[in-house]
Formats: structure tokens, sequence, C-alpha cells
């Protein structure tokens, strides 16, 4: 299970619902972001999912113009066939700090791009993790959500597609540095998008919190699976 919150300017439009596109004869499904055309979180028929957080590592100065929106680098990794080797061959020059979590079938990676050097970290995918994007958070709140989120996960309790993202609701008390966000600086949670990978299928639902609306698809994927007998 895949889960994002999206946080944008409130002056920023929002998002178009998501819809399923083919991009060099592989079928996608992602929200289309209005500014760009890009998004923040895609899957595909191959089985791959990617998440896009603005930054990498701490928050940098934006140095706009840039020669291509990050979120249009998230589709590009969906036109690759090892989309790894992509990541590692692909010219970021005069591109926007970012983090990219890539889930491919049985692996997952974080992806990060400083402004001026590549990282590559893998990650169990049976591990649970949370990201906060370092441009919105500073180090203390990133640590707070951490253990929030280290209490979700050890509560006891199954943890089921509707549960993360009731978690990915909840703490709405601070509207500041919570997980939906409601900033007096225009900041706020737009939506949160959950992709659920189920053996030949991927379960992809978006919440659009500023308009009220839920939109739920299925993808069926078409990833070679290994029967053992």
């Amino acid at each position: 299970m895949i889960t994002s919150n999206r946080d944008e300017h409130a002056g920023r439009a929002n998002a178009a619902a998501p819809e399923f596109q083919l991009q060099k004869n592989k079928k996608i499904i992602f929200p289309k972001d209005a500014k760009a055309g890009g998004t923040w979180f895609v899957a595909g028929e191959n089985g791959m999912v990617a998440v896009l957080l603005n930054g990498a590592f701490k928050t940098h100065i934006a140095k706009p113009p840039y020669r291509k929106s990050r979120g249009l680098i998230l589709l590009d990794f969906f036109e690759a066939d090892t989309p790894l080797v992509f990541f590692k061959e692909m010219d970021l020059h005069n591109i926007e700090p970012f983090t990219i979590i890539l889930y491919q079938t049985k692996t997952l990676h974080e992806l990060r791009w400083d402004g001026n050097c590549k990282y590559e970290k893998p990650l169990n995918p049976s591990g649970n993790y949370i990201w906060s994007s370092a441009t919105l958070y500073t180090a203390d709140v990133i640590e707070l959500r951490e253990d929030l989120f280290d209490r979700f996960i050890h509560a006891g309790k199954k943890i089921t597609a509707d549960l993360v993202r009731e978690f990915h609701a909840g703490h709405n008390n601070d509207q500041e540095n919570g997980f939906v966000i409601n900033r007096q600086t225009g900041m706020k949670t737009f939506s949160i998008t959950q992709a659920t990978v189920n053996t030949g299928r991927i379960d992809f639902l978006h919440n659009d919190l500023l308009q009220h609306r839920i939109s739920a698809e299925t993808l069926l994927t078409n990833q070679l699976q290994t029967v053992h007998r």
C-alpha cells in the first residue's frame, strides 16, 4: 500500500481526477497536474508505482526557470524499460531537487536528486516507511510524524488500506504540521491518493479534499506471476 498526501499552495489549480492513459503503449493511471501536465503519483500496468516529493534532503532555494517540471520527469520513468538504469543515466541538469519512491515487483527504491548529485537507496519492500517533503517540514516535525507513524504501525491492529488512509487524514488539530494542513501561508493539503498492489491488479483511489470527491479505479497488471506448487 502506497499512500500520498499532496500539499500545494491554495492559489494553484486543482489536479484533474485520475484517468487511464497510454504512454508508449503502456497503460498508466495518474491525477494530472493542471499547471504543467505532470503528476506526483503514477501506477502502471507493469505493476510499477511511483510517488514524487518536492526536495531532496533539505530545503533548497528555488532558482527558476527550470528546464522541465518534476511531475513530467516522473512520467518519463514509465516510458523506460529499466527505470533504475534510466535514473542513473538521465540528465537532471537544471531540474529542481526531488525525491521519488519507486516500487516495482518485489523491489522498492528511494531516489533523490539534490540539484548536484543523484542518490539511490534500495529498501525492503516488506517494510513500513513514511516520507515528508524537506521543503515543507522541519527536521523536528519530520521526526514527530515518523513517531506517529511508528505508533500507528505497532498499535496491534491489522493494517488495511482504509486504516492507512484514515491515518493520512488524521491529526488535524495541527493545521500547520498535521497530515492535512491548512497553513496561514496558503499551503494546504489538496488530496490523498493511494495505490494498493495485489496480484494481477492495482486498486487506485484518489480523495480530492477540495472538491470532496473520491475516485476509485482498478488497473489490471500484466507482470508475470510465478505459481509455486
